[in-house]
């Protein structure tokens, strides 16, 4: 007597092998830092300051600090970076009417990730506080 086995309907309903999921690119902020810098957060932060009806800003980015200048040359500010790293300490300083920044004050520092985001509004905030952007 000869057994036939005949295929079960659920094995024959065998579901495809799972797709692999598509690696999902890093963040910006896990970029390299001067990457990050000069593709995302200089754009970012002219696009900030042209919100706030400045359009004369130059940006500048040089040995881990951000140094940006506006009204005619007449107020600047600098985000300072202890090192090549987003997370890293962070100071800034901001002065007018051409002179050197008269205080270097720490910068974010109650967070422990900076995302673009949170960079950009630290300096905007910064400088509104100071009432130096058109919106006030």
């Amino acid at each position: 007597m000869s057994e036939t086995t005949e295929a079960n309907p659920e094995q024959l309903k065998a579901k495809p092998p799972a797709k692999p999921k598509a690696e999902k690119p890093p963040a910006i902020e896990e970029l390299p830092f001067e990457e990050f810098i000069t593709t995302h957060y200089l754009p970012a932060l002219t696009k900030a300051f042209g919100k706030q009806s400045v359009n004369d800003l130059q940006l500048e980015f040089s040995n881990s600090q951000v140094h940006g200048i506006w009204a005619q040359g007449l107020r600047q500010f600098t985000v300072y970076f202890s090192k090549a790293d987003l997370n890293a300490q962070k100071a800034f300083s901001c002065a007018d009417s051409g002179r050197s920044p008269s205080t270097i004050e720490p910068f974010l520092i109650d967070e422990r990730k900076a995302p673009l985001d949170l960079l950009v509004f630290g300096v905007i905030q910064r400088l509104n506080a100071q009432k130096w952007l058109a919106s006030n």
